[in-house]
């Protein structure tokens, strides 16, 4: 009887090791929002590019370097969207374009993380807007870590761009005459978690 009990402890041992040394490369990030902002460029009738942000975006990223794995899950706050100016922005937010009021949150999560190397270099993964899913890949074009030199911790940080077409997601507003087409470029911090 004891020499079973030994045999169970030994495996539930190895099994506890096992689940820790897994555990141990993924790496949790909390998205530090005074430091992300999600921008985007859309088309005004052919003359000229309107530039947006949305200045409330939280999340986490999970990086797993050893196994060049990981994902994301962002959330954007869209009654945060800010253009520099108000007209256009209570337009923005109204029926016609990101209908906050029904869609409050567009989201982003990714499910696979490519790698170059050891270096993150694309985000494969489902953006949700206006209630309507849909992949969108983001490109990282800058990504680095350090040691955060107040907080202590490791931050990360990246530059990301993507494309896609609005209409996609059912915003329609001005098509033809304003291109569907929209650009994001995408700056993010983020801490490592305790």
């Amino acid at each position: 009887m004891q020499l079973k009990h030994l045999k169970y402890l030994k495996h539930l041992a190895a099994a506890l090791l096992a689940i820790s040394a897994a555990s141990a490369f993924a790496q949790t990030y909390t998205i530090e929002p005074n430091h992300t902002y999600p921008s985007f460029e859309a088309d005004h009738m052919g003359i000229s590019l309107w530039r947006g942000k949305f200045t409330k975006t939280s999340g986490t990223v999970t990086l797993d370097r050893a196994s060049k794995s990981g994902s994301v899950d962002i959330k954007i706050d869209a009654d945060s969207l800010d253009f520099g100016h108000a007209k256009m922005n209570d337009h923005a937010k109204g029926k016609d374009m990101f209908n906050v009021a029904q869609y409050p949150t567009i989201t982003y999560k990714g499910k696979s993380i490519k790698f170059n190397g050891d270096t993150p270099v694309a985000v494969e993964g489902d953006m949700t807007m206006l209630g309507v899913t849909k992949p969108v890949t983001l490109n990282i074009n800058k990504f680095k870590c350090i040691p955060h030199p107040m907080l202590k911790r490791e931050v990360c940080g990246a530059d990301a761009t993507a494309q896609f077409n609005r209409t996609d997601f059912g915003l329609s507003y001005g098509t033809p005459m304003f291109s569907p087409e929209v650009k994001l470029a995408i700056q993010v911090e983020a801490l490592k978690a305790d």
